[in-house]
């Protein structure tokens, strides 16, 4: 075998590991999605007056606000994501589960 189509095995072994997972605890699937939505909530409703004020030289309304904060909550969860991953593998690397798929 190539070793592409190793890698390609590995990472379809560690999808399917991942996704049952995530089936068995969703609190962690809904986590992923809640928080963003809450942040973009958070950051729009609660802080939206106050931070919006600064945005457009001082004219500038939701709409604006909205286009410039979007882009930093998506970067967010993306890093909180890209975190998680992450530490899932530095855990499987440490507890042999990676030693073990390659036998």
């Amino acid at each position: 075998m190539s070793s592409l189509s190793l890698a390609v095995r590995d990472s379809n072994t560690m999808l399917r590991r991942n996704l049952l997972h995530a089936r068995r605890y969703p609190s962690l699937t809904l986590n992923l999605l809640l928080t963003p939505v809450m942040l973009l909530l958070l950051f729009v409703y609660i802080f939206g007056d106050v931070m919006s004020a600064g945005i457009g030289g001082g004219g500038g309304g939701r709409s604006e606000y909205i286009a410039y904060i979007v882009p930093g909550i998506l970067l967010l969860t993306v890093g909180s994501t890209v975190v998680g991953t992450a530490v899932s593998v530095s855990t499987d690397m440490s507890e042999g589960i990676i030693a073990r798929f390659r036998t």
